[in-house]
């Protein structure tokens, strides 16, 4: 069903605003925290986003043509300077990631009584200030009226806000790998045969870097045979240099089988972000970049390596080592170490074949530590557990 027109009254429960940036890592949690809003009878849900067309990418149904539509539940509303007429503010409106609200909607939530519960939701982050200024709320100026604006940080520790994790998601992830005979359809579904024994099978999802060319060299000439699941995106440049396969580059598409050596490259189209899960969910590794594909990453309950994204001042360094602080606290430290190490050198660009050499010896250990982590991380709630509670007190 869609529409062009604004939602006629009542109004929202639930308000979300999304700036795009980097095309799918904003939009990647705002979509993931809509629907599970929705999902989870939590109330109506109109999201605001500037850029429809990368919207689409992990939205097939989206209509980038449209100002207004329905998906899956949620109403969509292209984010435009001038606002639709007669807008009124949900209960809650959220700005995602430090967007700035349209000027003239903050004086319609300050014309309201009571106002709507303004959230800032901020970006994942391990660093240790987090825990001191998550809730902590925000005085700000809107015409005549002071409105109160809260600081929410989702995080890896109770005095956070949780990670985003939707009721249901870790059963259908038991379900999905316990079940041999879906994952042997759902490798055939890619146009793969069912894993071999011996092999690997691995999914990657980052941004450029030379570490890659030297990992990926290692694949090719290493003893055992790898498939490497790869979506079009920014990383295939470096994945076919170190595979020797610059020349395909000009013509590469999904659903192509390359190889070169031990190594077959399976290239796939971008996803929605269920069909995301489930790639994450089938491989023995996963390379995941941003935050939203990290974070998937660690519910997939499989060994990863995090590209964070990269910052002028070196700043992602500090901010991986605060995560990898909390990830790696309950490793043997011989283990603790080598992983460390191999996020360092992805991230910094580094060769990456000796660290590579090393997987075979901490594979089993890193299979387990990936299993108890996931379950670790919901010991306090996820994140919409822990928003509606927040909010339970303050509308």
């Amino acid at each position: 069903m869609t529409t062009s027109s604004p939602l006629p009254l009542p109004p929202f429960d639930w308000d979300i605003f999304c700036c795009v940036v980097d095309n799918f890592g904003d939009i990647g949690v705002t979509w993931r925290l809509a629907r599970q809003l929705e999902q989870e009878g939590q109330g109506k849900v109109r999201l605001w986003v500037d850029d429809l067309t990368s919207f689409a990418r992990i939205c097939p149904g989206l209509d980038p043509e449209l100002d207004g539509q329905w998906q899956q539940g949620i109403y969509i509303q292209h984010w435009r300077p001038s606002l639709p007429p007669s807008v009124i503010p949900a209960r809650v409106v959220i700005e995602a990631f430090a967007c700035k609200l349209p000027t003239a909607f903050a004086h319609a939530m300050a014309g309201q009584t009571p106002p709507p519960c303004w959230i800032n939701l901020e970006y994942l982050s391990a660093e240790s200030w987090v825990e001191e200024c998550h809730g902590l709320a925000s005085p700000q100026r809107v015409g005549n009226r002071s409105l109160d604006k809260y600081f929410f940080f989702p995080g890896f520790t109770a005095r956070t806000g949780g990670l985003l994790c939707e009721r249901g998601l870790i059963a259908e992830r038991e379900r999905w790998q316990q079940d041999q005979a879906g994952l042997d359809a759902y490798w055939a579904s890619l146009g793969l045969a069912p894993k071999a024994a011996d092999e690997l099978r691995v999914s990657l999802f980052t941004y450029e870097s030379a570490a890659l060319i030297s990992l990926v060299e290692r694949w090719c000439q290493g003893p055992t045979p790898v498939t490497l699941l790869l979506p079009l995106g920014r990383s295939l440049g470096d994945v076919l240099r170190g595979a020797g396969l610059e020349h395909v580059l000009p013509t590469a598409q999904a659903g192509d089988l390359l190889h070169s050596g031990q190594l077959a490259i399976k290239l796939l189209p971008m996803t929605d972000q269920t069909g995301y899960d489930r790639l994450l969910w089938s491989c023995d590794l996963n390379l995941v970049r941003g935050e939203d594909s990290f974070v998937r990453a660690q519910w997939a309950a499989r060994p990863f390596l995090w590209h964070i994204y990269p910052q002028e001042d070196l700043a992602h360094l500090t901010k991986l080592d605060d995560f990898l602080d909390h990830y790696l606290a309950d490793l043997p430290p011989q283990a603790a170490q080598w992983l460390r190490a191999f996020n360092h050198a992805l991230n910094q660009g580094d060769d990456v074949r000796e660290f590579w050499a090393q997987w075979p010896q901490y594979d089993t250990i890193s299979q387990q530590h990936a299993r108890t982590w996931s379950q670790k991380l919901l010991a306090d709630g996820d994140l919409v557990t822990r928003l509606v509670k927040f909010l339970e007190s303050r509308i």
